[in-house]
């Protein structure tokens, strides 16, 4: 994305100036671009504790998911491409998906353990990718954009532009429909596969767990049968002296009467 961004996007391959400056029509590309970076930090960091098996804080990868979430939605709320009409709709309703998964992931934080925070944290994500997607689709390719409006070039940039107020009402409106379809499908998504999951797990409780989280249990118990292990093995031997002096004792006084 990245790269996308800022050097196969732009005419020149590459987005600056001849002075080394951001020109106005690629301030757009560095924005994304950041976005992108934030994302990558947290993956790096992730996956770089996951194979190296280190020990995070609680909560520190959530707190930096929520960073990028937020910058994610600073930077689309203060854009610099100036969305307004049916293009500017769509990247609103993006935005109220971005402060749910935000919100989600930074009660994580607090409530590590909740399935229902993960739930809606996961579910949210795919929400934002199905609607990146869906965007795409409706505002850059010229046979999917609502009718009465076409994609006209502005200051750089490929708008979409409705010929009519009326024209921008029902594309803003037809919007409103498919955010409530994406949503209804995803919901229905959600929830056919927790019956499944449970399905497969009915005789038994499902419970859930954060990731690591096993592994400090199973830590936990080898801690614990090492202790009782150690216990016996001292109660045994102990058991063991006591017989074996009970043993002296008792041919003593057959030695002594001797």
């Amino acid at each position: 994305m990245i790269s996308a961004e800022l050097f196969i996007g732009p005419d020149r391959h590459q987005p600056l100036a001849d002075d080394w400056s951001i020109p106005p029509e690629h301030l757009n590309n560095f924005e994304h671009s950041s976005i992108s970076l934030f994302f990558l930090i947290y993956a790096s960091v992730a996956l770089y504790a996951e194979l190296r098996k280190l020990t995070v804080p609680p909560g520190a990868l959530h707190v930096i998911a929520a960073l990028a979430f937020s910058q994610e939605l600073l930077l689309f709320h203060l854009h610099s491409a100036d969305h307004m009409g049916a293009e500017g709709h769509y990247h609103w309703l993006l935005q109220l998906i971005v402060v749910i998964t935000l919100s989600a992931t930074l009660l994580e934080v607090a409530f590590p353990q909740s399935f229902l925070l993960a739930t809606v944290s996961s579910a949210s994500l795919v929400f934002q990718g199905a609607w990146f997607v869906h965007m795409g689709f409706m505002l850059w390719i010229p046979a999917f954009i609502p009718k009465g409006c076409q994609m006209v070039r502005t200051e750089g940039h490929d708008v979409v532009k409705c010929a009519s107020q009326e024209a921008t009402m029902r594309a803003k409106a037809l919007a409103n429909l498919q955010f409530n379809w994406y949503l209804a499908g995803i919901v229905l998504f959600m929830i056919i596969l927790y019956a499944k999951m449970t399905g497969h797990r009915a005789e038994a409780p499902v419970t859930y767990q954060p990731l690591g989280a096993k592994a400090v249990i199973d830590h936990d118990i080898e801690l614990g049968s090492t202790d009782n292990h150690g216990c016996c093995a001292g109660h045994r031997l102990s058991m063991d002296g006591s017989h074996s002096s009970m043993d002296m004792d008792s041919m003593n006084p057959i030695n002594l009467e001797r």
